[in-house]
C-alpha cells in the first residue's frame, strides 16, 4: 500500500508538472514582442519617384532623380503597427541580385538603410527579404499612365480599376493610393499594395488608409 501511495504520489507531481508547463508556454506566447510574432502579411510600397523627387529637393541627387526612374520600390514592410524592427545585421547582397534590385532600389545607401530599418521584423535575411521584393514587384502590372512622360490629372477610381484589371485576384481593398499636395497641386507619391504571407493579394488592414481625394495628378516623368 506504501509503494502504490507513493507511485500515486509521483503520478501526480508528473501531472502537477505537465500542467505548469502548459500554462507556461501559454503566457510565454500572449507576451511574445510583436516583432517575434508571425507577420499577418506585408504591404509593398511603390513609389511615383519624380512626385517625389519634386517634392523633396534632398533628393535630386539621388540615382533615382537624376536618371528619371518613373517607380521605385520604397520598401516592404510587414502588415500592422510594428516597432522595433531595426536590425544591424548584413545588408550585403551578391553581386548579381544587388544589380537586379538597382533596377527598382537603384540607391544602395536607400537600399542598406531599407533593410536596417525593418529587418528585425522580417523573418528572413537580407538576400530573401530583396527575393521577395523582386518577387512581388515583378507579378504587380502597373497602369501606363504611371509610368508616362507627361503629367495627368486622374480620378481614383479610374486609376484603382486600371490596377484591379491588370492584376487577377488583387480586391479592390487590396490597394491604397497616398497623396501629397504640392503648392495648390494634389500629386499621388505611393502605391500600396497588400499581400498574405504566402505572396498572394489580400485586403488591406482597416488602418492602411488612402490620403487621395477623388482626383489627383501623376507627376509625368519628365
Amino acid at each position: 500500500m506504501a509503494k502504490q501511495g507513493c507511485l500515486e504520489h509521483s503520478a501526480s507531481l508528473i501531472v502537477s508538472l505537465l500542467i505548469a508547463i502548459g500554462f507556461l508556454v501559454i503566457f510565454s506566447s500572449a507576451h511574445a514582442q510583436p516583432n517575434q510574432s508571425p507577420s499577418r502579411g506585408y504591404i509593398l510600397h511603390v513609389q511615383m519617384t519624380p512626385a517625389v523627387c519634386a517634392l523633396d529637393p534632398n533628393r535630386k541627387k539621388q540615382r533615382k532623380c537624376l536618371e528619371g526612374y518613373a517607380l521605385t520600390v520604397a520598401g516592404l514592410v510587414p502588415e500592422g503597427r510594428y516597432t522595433g524592427c531595426e536590425t544591424t545585421s548584413s545588408a550585403i547582397l551578391p553581386p548579381l541580385q544587388a544589380k537586379v534590385v538597382a533596377r527598382i532600389i537603384p540607391d544602395e545607401v536607400s537600399r542598406i538603410q531599407l533593410w536596417h530599418s525593418v529587418g528585425d521584423c522580417m523573418s528572413m535575411s537580407a538576400v530573401q527579404y530583396f527575393r521577395t521584393i523582386i518577387n512581388y514587384a515583378q507579378r504587380l502590372k502597373i497602369p501606363a499612365v504611371l509610368t508616362d512622360a507627361s503629367s495627368h490629372t486622374i480620378q481614383r477610381q479610374t486609376l484603382l480599376a486600371q490596377f484591379l484589371k491588370l492584376n487577377s485576384g488583387l480586391p479592390a481593398d487590396g490597394i491604397e493610393f497616398s497623396c501629397q499636395n504640392n503648392h495648390g497641386t494634389t500629386l499621388l507619391t505611393h502605391v500600396s499594395v497588400c499581400y498574405n504571407s504566402n505572396g498572394s493579394y489580400k485586403s488591406c488592414t482597416s488602418h492602411e488608409l488612402s490620403n487621395c481625394p477623388k482626383n489627383f495628378t501623376i507627376q509625368g516623368t519628365y
